[in-house]
């Protein structure tokens, strides 16, 4: 049987995992699926696809196509009697220099030296809230060189030289996202003092996967146990002690959400980094003839790294940890050793020896000698808890959430109320608010400038350009924040991980992964939070995706154009042409996600692995402190590009191309650059270099579309707008609205995540769409006689 057609509630062991794609087939192992393992089946998203089981304790989802390459065995119904599990040890866990420091220095690093601190763990573990209770505010927000993956650096309290570097939440280091490989080679390449790893105490089995691996890479290292007391709040246990002599390395029970045991971290992390402490054990395979592989795994990762000891330390990786991914066949590590055709033939022969012996893979060996360990380790010291408060009231949120009937309907209701508190109420007050201000601050600009005589001109562009401009951006920094501060109450909340198991399915066919929907339904309100929210998305394939196809959603600076167009020439039927559109933009953004899957991102699907956390509340300060990064990443980056603009368009509209001053904008460079523009759009029915240089306006803003028609035609009535457009014609210009790109700010936003190259391509693909819809529409009405 496939792990596909196992009924509801009931549990089987994995017998085999079978992949064409080998990065897949690792990828399925490391998340903890190995021959061997129960699973459970728990349920099926509301459309049928993905599922969702349980097994080492944790949640996981994954798509049907991917569960039919796991064969099953010995399926029975799930066991629900109690687990029986000895008493584990219940002395005090040891001080400061009381613990395991098998490989202490002999000079230790001199106080008050730098020091940095690398931040590892899974996603779902805590991270965020332990690297806030580490630095506080001494934070600041970049990017890993090469890469858009964000990187989060901050000073530890109270250690002014101490840095601690957030590095993105991942389950292994085998190269199968960005972020695994950023993280390894950050640890490699940068040489932190120290490895920080947190382990979720909750789910620690799982957690303690990614620990084995960064001590293979044999760096200085503390592992923070944390939610310990959600553990001991259920009756499990964890003797600390003995999980410490048995990984050989040091272990501290916290609780970042409690703010419970970091002091006690960072000394003993301070200390292992200053006295460069590393881990007591970076071997877990067993050499036993009685063990399963009879020690075929031993040997053969032994023999590989007797082999490539000289080329490792040539290249500065542990021999250890180079040995394993010669293993998994890790071209990263093949091309970093610099290997030649003999030795990796020798190697070669040296892993299908030990598949021979083994009777297994080197995929599943590896990763069967990992949980076979760590096994050891947790039945040796851990009393699992009961089932906690918070996973019964996660399954009873999910009868609702995600329940065949109410998902999609709850999702509505939920989504429906983060829009109306950030564009009806919430953010739409503090808008109001800050447009009065900065209004305000235009106005008494503008006075102190003239009281102080200055050039009328100078006097322009300072008021009419960069003041304007930018305040007309800057107004829209509340709904920025709050928008965010809601979508990351949501998703700390777990909730955003449901809304992708539900959407899942609807969205595969078009190319896209159920983390995508969040996203483009942000772009609604707005591109520039939605296209920065892409960042949550694992798989750079959907994150591409996702950022080429959001500017398709219709954002809400489109509403004053559609509001005027359709109230001027559709009278009796304005809601229904501004729903039109709404629908419109969604459908043309789905044929270009068609498209783009078939040409421009053609490829396999990118497999939808996902861990299903437990309902949390949010940490307060965690979520403002995510609201304000996103906030100053807002102001810093579409700051600049909204002031450049301002000052490039005003400076347009107010001189000549002999650079005098005009006094009519239709003899302006912006008027002559329409001009250029107008027969371009001619074919669409609108050729008029008026109706140009507005949409040229609207890249700063959309609202701009209706000021500058406004200045151009002297007024905005039905009279003057007839003068540009039929009925026929102001649906097609309103078509072309939507389709083209949004605004300066979202296209800078674009090049800020994805570099240069694809904004233009963004900017584009939008342009041409918008074109060609438009005509399209245009030809209709004409063959029609509407036009």
């Amino acid at each position: 049987m496939k792990l596909d057609e196992l009924e509801i509630g009931k549990d089987a062991v994995i017998a085999s995992v079978s992949a064409d794609d080998a990065a897949l087939r690792q990828h399925i192992l490391d998340m903890g699926l190995t021959p061997g393992t129960e699973v459970t089946m728990m349920k099926y998203a509301p459309m049928g696809d993905p599922m969702e089981i349980r097994l080492r304790g944790y949640e996981l989802t994954l798509r049907r196509d991917t569960a039919a390459r796991i064969e099953l065995v010995g399926v029975h119904d799930t066991d629900t009697a109690p687990r029986v599990a000895p008493k584990t040890g219940a002395t005090a866990h040891p001080a400061l220099g009381e613990g395991v420091h098998p490989r202490s220095a002999t000079k230790a690093v001199p106080e008050g030296e730098p020091l940095t601190f690398a931040l590892a763990g899974n996603q779902n573990c805590g991270k965020t809230t332990l690297f806030n209770r580490l630095t506080g505010s001494n934070q600041h927000v970049g990017n890993f060189p090469g890469v858009t993956v964000d990187r989060k650096d901050g000073q530890i309290r109270n250690h002014p030289e101490a840095t601690v570097t957030d590095l993105p939440g991942i389950y292994s280091l085998s190269p199968y996202t960005g972020e695994e490989v950023v993280s390894r080679q950050f640890i490699i390449d940068a040489n932190p003092d120290a490895v920080i790893d947190i382990v979720d105490a909750t789910n620690i089995e799982r957690n303690l996967y990614l620990t084995l691996q960064l001590m293979e890479l044999d760096r200085p290292m503390v592992i923070a146990l944390n939610m310990m007391d959600e553990v001991t709040a259920n009756g499990g246990t964890i003797d600390v002690n003995l999980l410490e002599s048995l990984l050989g390395v040091p272990v501290v029970p916290i609780s970042a959400a409690k703010n419970e045991g970091i002091g006690e971290l960072v000394e003993h992390a301070m200390h292992v980094a200053r006295y460069g402490e590393r881990p007591g054990r970076v071997d877990f395979c067993s050499s036993s003839e009685d063990a399963p592989d009879h020690g075929a795994l031993h040997r053969c990762i032994h023999g590989i790294a007797k082999l490539i000891e000289d080329h490792a330390r040539a290249a500065s990786i542990p021999v250890r940890f180079a040995a394993t991914k010669l293993v998994e066949g890790d071209e990263l590590v093949i091309k970093a050793l610099g290997l030649d055709e003999n030795e990796l033939q020798g190697i070669g022969h040296v892993i299908r020896q030990m598949e021979e012996e083994s009777g297994t893979d080197r995929f599943s060996a590896l990763a069967d000698m990992r949980f076979t360990f760590i096994e050891s380790v947790c039945s040796a010291c851990v009393v699992k808890p009961r089932e906690s408060r918070e996973h019964k009231r996660s399954v009873a949120i999910d009868r609702v959430l995600t329940g065949r009937y109410t998902a999609v309907p709850a999702f509505l209701v939920i989504m429906a109320l983060v829009f109306w508190l950030t564009f009806g109420v919430v953010g739409a007050a503090l808008q109001g608010l800050l447009e009065n201000l900065v209004d305000a601050g235009i106005e008494a600009a503008d006075v102190a400038l003239a009281a102080f005589g200055t050039n009328e001109v100078v006097r322009s562009m300072v008021v009419d350009g960069v003041l304007t401009g930018v305040g007309s951006v800057i107004s829209f920094l509340p709904i920025i924040v709050v928008l965010f501060l809601l979508l990351s109450i949501l998703e700390d909340s777990g909730y955003m991980a449901r809304v992708a198991f539900v959407m899942d399915k609807f969205l595969r066919r078009f190319g896209l992964s159920g983390r995508s929907f969040v996203p483009m339904l942000v772009g609604f309100g707005c591109s520039v939070p939605a296209i920065m929210s892409t960042r949550t998305l694992p798989s750079e394939h959907d994150r591409k995706m996702t950022v080429m196809l959001t500017p398709f959603m219709s954002c809400s600076a489109k509403l004053p154009v559609y509001g005027l167009l359709c109230a001027a020439f559709f009278p009796n039927a304005t809601v229904a042409a501004m729903v039109a559109l709404y629908v419109l933009g969604v459908i043309v953004g789905m044929v270009v996600a068609v498209i783009l899957n078939h040409t421009a991102f053609k490829g396999e699907p990118v497999p939808f692995i996902m861990e299903l956390p437990n309902y949390r509340l949010p940490s307060v300060k965690t979520t403002f402190m995510l609201a304000w990064d996103k906030a100053k990443g807002f102001i810093t980056k579409a700051f600049t590009i909204i002031f450049a603009a301002s000052v490039v368009i005003w400076f347009l509209q107010t001189f000549d191309i002999r650079f005098n001053v005009v006094t009519d904008q239709s003899h302006s460079m912006l008027a002559k650059l329409g001009g250029l523009i107008a027969p371009a759009l001619a074919p669409l029915g609108f050729g008029d270099w008026r109706v140009s240089t507005a949409l040229v306006c609207g890249l700063i803003a959309k609202e701009s579309v209706i000021s500058t028609l406004t200045v151009l035609l002297g007024s905005t009535s039905v009279a003057t707008l007839s003068e540009l457009f039929t009925p026929a014609t102001a649906f097609v210009f309103l078509v072309f609205t939507l389709l083209y790109p949004p605004c300066v700010a979202a296209i800078g936003t674009v090049r800020s995540e994805l570099g240069g190259r694809s904004a233009a391509a963004v900017f584009a693909l939008q342009v041409t769409v918008a074109w060609v819809v438009a005509f399209l529409f245009h030809t209709v009405f004409m063959l029609l006689g509407l036009a």
